[in-house]
Parts: C-alpha cells; sequence; structure tokens
C-alpha cells in the first residue's frame, strides 16, 4: 500500500516559523555589525560570532553543566549557580556529546527551543483570534525589546517551549500532558511555580456545563511544583540549607525580600542616580517600566475574566515587586504570552498599535543585541 503524504504544515505554524527563523537572522546580523562598527580595535582582534555571546549568565549555566552545583574547581569560584534551576544546564550537558562548544549548545537550544515557543504562541493566539492575530502575535514576541534573551543560552526560551504547550495542552483539556511540560518547565526556571498555579486554576474554571470534574486529572497538574520541590530538597543534600535558593539569591545578587513600596523607591532612586553608571540606570528603568506593564496586563486579564492568565503573571509580579530592587522584571515580559496575544489582538483593531509597537520595540530589541554582544549590561 503506498505510504500516506506528508501532511503539509498549517499556515499558522509556517508563519510562527518563518517569523522565527528570519528574526533570527535579523539579531546575527546586529550582533556582527555592532561588534564591528562599534569597535575601537583592528580588525584582526575583533570576537568571532560565538565569542560574542558568551556573556553574563551564559558562563554561569556552562559552568553548571560542565561541573554541577558545587562541583567546580576551586580556581573556578562560585558566582550563585544555586539560583539556576538545572533544566538548562542538563539539556546543555546532553547537547554537549554531539557539540563540543558549549556556547554554541546554548545557541542550538534557544534556536530551537524559541521555534516551538514560537508555534506553540501562533497556536494559542489563532484559538482565539485567527491567523493574522496568530503571526503578529510571534512577531511581537520576537522583536520584543528584551528578546535578546531568546537568542542568546539562557533558559527563557527553553522555559517557553515547556510552558507554552502546557498551556496549549490545558486549552484543550489534556491535563496529563499539561502536567508533565509543565513539571520540565518547573526544571528550568522557578516561574514553574507561577505556570503550576495558573494550570490549576485552569482546570477548576474549565469545567462545561454538564462536565464532571475528574479528579483523576489533577495529580500531573502538581509536577510544576513538584520539579521546583526536588531542586529544593536536591540544595538541602548538597548544603544542608533548606533556604539555600533565598540565600543565593539575597547574598550573591543582593535581594531580599521586602515591601513592594521598597522595592520601587529602591529602583526608582537607582534608576535617576546620577553616579549610576549609564547601563545600569537605564536597565532599573526598564525594569520600572516592566513592572507597570505587568500590573496593566495583569488589570485586563482579570477584566477578561483569564483567571489562569491573570494568576500566572500576577503571581510573578508578586514575587519581583517584593523584592529589595526590581530585577529581571523586564526580562520576564519575554515569558508574558498573554501580553504579545492581546497586543496583537489590538493591532488587528486598531492599525495604528502595529506600527506604534514596531516603532518602539524594534530599535530597543536592537540596542539591547548590539549591547548584549558588546558585554554590557542589558538586564
Amino acid at each position: 500500500m503506498a505510504a500516506r503524504p506528508a501532511r503539509p504544515a498549517s499556515p499558522v505554524v509556517r508563519d510562527a516559523l518563518l517569523i522565527w527563523l528570519l528574526t533570527r537572522v535579523s539579531v546575527a546580523v546586529l550582533a556582527v555589525a555592532g561588534s564591528w562598527l562599534l569597535a575601537r580595535g583592528t580588525a584582526g582582534l575583533q570576537p568571532g560570532f560565538v565569542e560574542l555571546w558568551d556573556r553574563w549568565d551564559v558562563a554561569v549555566f556552562v559552568k553548571i553543566a560542565r561541573f554541577g552545583y558545587l562541583g567546580y574547581p576551586q580556581d573556578y569560584p562560585d558566582t550563585g549557580t544555586a539560583a539556576f534551576l538545572p533544566g538548562l544546564p542538563g539539556v546543555l550537558w546532553l547537547l554537549h556529546l554531539a557539540v563540543t562548544d558549549w556556547v554554541v549548545a546554548g545557541l542550538l537550544v534557544s534556536l530551537v527551543a524559541g521555534g516551538v515557543a514560537a508555534v506553540a504562541l501562533a497556536r494559542l493566539a489563532a484559538a482565539d483570534h485567527g491567523e493574522l492575530v496568530a503571526s503578529r502575535s510571534v512577531l511581537y514576541f520576537a522583536v520584543s525589546p528584551f528578546a535578546v534573551f531568546l537568542a542568546a543560552g539562557y533558559s527563557e526560551a527553553l522555559f517557553l517551549a515547556f510552558a507554552l504547550p502546557a498551556w496549549l495542552a490545558a486549552r484543550q483539556r489534556r491535563w496529563l500532558l499539561a502536567g508533565v511540560l509543565g513539571g520540565l518547565a518547573g526544571t528550568v526556571r522557578v516561574t514553574g511555580i507561577f505556570l503550576g498555579a495558573a494550570l490549576l486554576v485552569q482546570w477548576l474554571t474549565s469545567t462545561r456545563d454538564g462536565d464532571e470534574r475528574r479528579w483523576r486529572d489533577l495529580p500531573p497538574l502538581l509536577l510544576p511544583w513538584a520539579a521546583v520541590a526536588g531542586y529544593v530538597v536536591y540544595l538541602h543534600a548538597l548544603t544542608g540549607d533548606w533556604l539555600a535558593w533565598q540565600h543565593v539569591q539575597a547574598e550573591e545578587f543582593g535581594r531580599r525580600l521586602a515591601l513592594p513600596w521598597q522595592g520601587l523607591l529602591t529602583t526608582l532612586h537607582a534608576a535617576l542616580d546620577p553616579r549610576q553608571p549609564a547601563p545600569f540606570a537605564w536597565s532599573f528603568a526598564a525594569e520600572i517600566a516592566a513592572m507597570a506593564v505587568g500590573l496593566a496586563l495583569t488589570v485586563v486579564l482579570l477584566l477578561r475574566r483569564s483567571w489562569g492568565e491573570a494568576v500566572y503573571v500576577g503571581g510573578q509580579l508578586a514575587a519581583l515587586a517584593t523584592s529589595s530592587f526590581y530585577a529581571s522584571t523586564a526580562r520576564a515580559t519575554l515569558l508574558w504570552w498573554p501580553l504579545w496575544v492581546l497586543l496583537a489582538a489590538a493591532a488587528a483593531r486598531w492599525r495604528w498599535v502595529h506600527a506604534a509597537y514596531l516603532t518602539l520595540a524594534v530599535p530597543l530589541c536592537a540596542a539591547a543585541v548590539i549591547a548584549f554582544t558588546a558585554g554590557q549590561w542589558v538586564g
């Protein structure tokens, strides 16, 4: 019997992958052009493409992948490795069996994982708003101001490669798949805690008229929390400290529990302090702007009765706002998929939104790519 012809990819999937890949080309061009055009040395001294991406937390993820937690040589000091969950280092370790360069391995993980996330985002948007909103959601996500972290060997792309399909599965009431994917997301970032809460809320609110809630669907939805809890147990086994993650955040990064207005005032002062290094002042200002965007997004989600998404975004905001200063809030916008869908839906209704967003986002995204690959602090 003749084999069936391969089923063609849907326009939503094709468009999402095309947008993702083309924007990756743009990021690569920006990185190389910025490195050469802003260089002060001679052409022979310019770093190669891979070296441009060996910045900041990339080295920490590689360190964990190579040596594990607390297993590194004495001449390779700790830089707060316990603050980073093992999902990405584990994938790097596996990929390193075939790819010898650790930084290249990280770039490949983000490239593939970002493509998976882009497709899932498009499918989520298409389910509610159609193909135009689906493709624009991916575009807005891929060129967002902090999208450089989707290209570098950071954990955002890998987290979304699990979290977005998990949410898509939950929308389809495929709870076992949602829980397993959510559990995998929980190995990558502590944000898995909020994803787990959102999946539970989605389960509680998704019963249709005449349906009976199947309690056997509940246990898999606890896997995101179990993944984070497992990491806490592992750190305790290594250090004897049940609060090792929190203590590393405080000792290595200066982030402690604080009242919301204290964190806001500290961040505002840091942004406005004329003695502050300019890249850090810019980043602190971006943190405040991102917090405002997150608050507005949460209010909109509550008004739309999108309870699960509101818990997901609002839970992250609550945690970020009760730190001694705002940190990683701007990067966290990448994880707020309702933001990109709602922006695209608004642009489909009001044409000026599309132009306005790209007018702001594209140059900010380009500046962040150039700054990151030059070794400047981005956030």
